[in-house]
């Protein structure tokens, strides 16, 4: 078990959609073991969110971005590990590759899912945005601006 930290961290997750289906990778070896989750990670100092998306998906999968789109913030507990985050979304619909896995000792495997088949365990952050949107409202929001301000928060 990690060591409470006294502050927030900032992660990133990407949601990627092709044919109205979600990226997710089943994570290994670090906190979320065992669960599901888009790619994403920690944003590094002096680092925009969307420039620490399209390198976290590239590092993860080997995909490249040709678009990011800013989506919504989710606040995240790990209780086990005593970690909170502050989790923001970048949405990408648009990318060129095939994803691999690129980080064997982080991630098993990536797959597509459909939104109404999600696989389970869900990592945290993920759960959080799946239990704030309906699954109508996160397909939209790749393509409706209006919905990608919004913002949510989620104590556990």
């Amino acid at each position: 078990m990690s060591t409470f930290s006294s502050f927030p961290r900032i992660g990133v997750g990407v949601l990627v959609f092709q044919n109205s289906k979600i990226l997710l990778g089943e994570r290994i070896n670090s906190h979320g073991a065992h669960t599901w989750s888009p790619p994403g990670g920690h944003l590094e100092y002096g680092e925009t969110p969307e420039d620490c998306a399209i390198r976290e998906l590239k590092e993860e999968t080997g995909l490249t971005a040709l678009n990011t789109t800013q989506g919504p913030w989710t606040n995240d507990f790990f209780e086990i590990e005593k970690k909170h985050y502050i989790s923001l979304f970048i949405l990408v619909n648009d990318f060129q590759g095939d994803p691999i896995v690129m980080e064997p000792s982080k991630c098993a495997k990536w797959d597509w899912f459909d939104l109404n088949a999600l696989p389970k365990p869900l990592f945290v952050s993920f759960q959080n945005l799946m239990t704030a949107f309906s699954n109508e409202q996160l397909l939209a929001l790749q393509w409706n601006q209006s919905v990608l301000n919004t913002s949510i928060e989620n104590h556990f």
